[in-house]
């Protein structure tokens, strides 16, 4: 499927699973589908919530930086792509 680059993971919560990613272009939207990838990240999954300062948002847009819960470990600097249906 063909993606978009739309961001970097900048840090990543352990305890919580929660991925902070850094939207460079695009949108994000609850209900899209994200593929993150990085030198042993390898990760698709669809966005089921997502927060901005805490507070639950349906959408970010570049320049923006927002929590994700992940699946998976994610590490800072992997990328993340928009998968486009």
């Amino acid at each position: 499927m063909p993606e978009e680059e739309v961001g970097r993971v900048t840090h990543y919560f352990t305890k919580l699973g929660v991925g902070v990613v850094e939207i460079t272009k695009s949108i994000l939207s609850v209900g899209d589908t994200i593929h993150i990838k990085g030198h042993t990240t390898d990760l698709t999954q669809k966005i089921e919530s997502m927060e901005i300062e805490h507070e639950p948002v349906q959408s970010a847009k570049a320049g923006q930086s927002i929590g994700l819960k992940v699946k998976e470990h994610v590490r800072e600097h992997d990328v993340v792509y928009k998968v486009l249906e």
